[in-house]
């Protein structure tokens, strides 16, 4: 298996283009490394939303999900959006966190009106808030 710390270490930055290209998009697939380390999981399209210089999704299952049970024990693993496909790193972001107000305004702003939104908003999604990042080659 990989050294998940090794992967962490390569965090990069997303640009200011590929920000804008996120902001927009509705179509964020992530894909966490399964238990080898190595393989990519099955592709979970997920609501993502930008905020600052991060981009942020959160699981609807909360916890028990298994795309993002995978993103914290694995760290890292794969994303496609905008027609972008990056290694990514995945940094859980504690229901305590100040950003996280930010990231449910965000949330409001990009799915007003969707039938989900309010169970993207709850505690139980809250919960499993994850940051994305790219990873550096």
């Amino acid at each position: 298996m990989k050294n998940r710390k090794a992967q962490v270490s390569r965090v990069g930055h997303w640009t200011k283009e590929e920000l804008a290209r996120i902001a927009q998009a509705d179509d964020l697939h992530v894909s966490p490394f399964r238990e080898d380390g190595v393989t990519y999981g099955t592709p979970t399209w997920v609501w993502c939303v930008v905020v600052g210089e991060a981009v942020y999704a959160r699981a609807y299952h909360g916890e028990r999900s298994s795309w993002y049970q995978a993103a914290l024990k694995q760290g890292a693993g794969r994303v496609r959006v905008a027609g972008m496909v990056r290694e990514a790193v995945f940094l859980p972001v504690p229901q305590e966190d100040p950003v996280q107000e930010a990231i449910d305004a965000a949330y409001r702003d990009k799915y007003r009106g969707s039938l989900y939104l309010e169970a993207m908003l709850s505690p139980r999604a809250r919960a499993a808030t994850v940051r994305i990042l790219p990873r550096e080659e």
